[in-house]
């Protein structure tokens, strides 16, 4: 998928929401708008200064990570359904407390951690691949035996809906879901400095900068994971060709385009698994 010039973009596409999202007090309004706690200073880890304005480890990159005082704020904005949200949210919440709690320190010293993402699409169907419709989900870890017993390992997972804007009962929920959603501001103060924010971001070189730089490393990482997938086929299909026995060496490695030494460990492989 062509990803959009620099200048063209909107507050949610990829690249303008986390360049926006570098100014502290429209990262405070948004979190305090949709998670409803207050963040009262808001700070980008290290490792983030060296490829601002984005914290990556382990090959996932996370839109905007804040930390306050006594909390962790991950927030991330989709555009597109994606799979396996659940399992997404608990990667996200494990590389979170990695990164909070430093080697030696005790389990208590773990802060308050939340996983905010911001859909525009319901990410939740039923059965019949029917969306539930709800414009915010929200999760705790609940005893299923007692749900007045809470495991109060102080994370907190909220999913936004910004398709349903139009059910969110708080007005500045109700009014930022829809800028996100359709790019209008209308008449809500903050929409409107957000829209603004944009229009700064676009005249910025820097973020420009960034963001060509991101794109040219996702098309790199797309170019690696389709080289590294080739790979693989031609060592399996050499594999099937060894078990077969009715090549030689040479032509199995020429045939899949591999280096002969990659062949014959790929034969000292086969020969040292146990026979059936």
């Amino acid at each position: 998928m062509a990803r959009k010039p620099f200048e063209e973009l909107n507050f949610a596409d990829d690249g303008m929401f986390q360049a926006v999202m570098k100014n502290p007090e429209a990262s405070a309004e948004l979190v305090e708008r949709l998670l409803g706690v207050r963040v009262k200073a808001v700070k980008y880890p290290k490792l983030e200064k060296k490829i601002a304005p984005y914290y990556a480890t382990k090959g996932v990159r996370l839109d905007v990570y804040l930390k306050d005082e006594d909390k962790i704020i991950d927030v991330e904005l989709q555009t597109y359904e994606m799979d396996a949200l659940g399992k997404r949210t608990r990667y996200y919440q494990s590389m979170v407390d990695i990164d909070s709690l430093m080697k030696g320190e005790d389990y208590t010293e773990l802060k308050d951690s939340y996983i905010l993402f911001i859909c525009k699409f319901d990410p939740f169907k039923d059965k019949n691949e029917r969306p539930h419709g709800l414009y915010r989900y929200t999760f705790r870890n609940i005893c299923e035996e007692n749900s007045s017993v809470n495991l109060d390992d102080k994370t907190l997972k909220v999913i936004y809906n910004a398709s349903e804007y139009e059910k969110a009962e708080d007005p500045k929920v109700r009014a930022l879901l829809r800028f996100i959603q359709t790019n209008e501001p209308g008449e809500d103060p903050f929409a409107k400095q957000l829209e603004d924010f944009v229009a700064k971001a676009r005249q910025n070189e820097k973020y420009k900068r960034e963001y060509l730089a991101m794109n040219l490393h996702d098309r790199d990482m797309i170019v690696k994971g389709r080289k590294e997938g080739a790979q693989e086929q031609a060592m399996q299909a050499a594999t099937n060709l060894l078990k077969m026995n009715v090549l030689t060496l040479e032509q199995i490695a020429q045939a899949q385009g591999l280096p002969l030494d990659q062949v014959l460990e790929l034969q000292k492989e086969l020969a040292a698994e146990p026979a059936n």
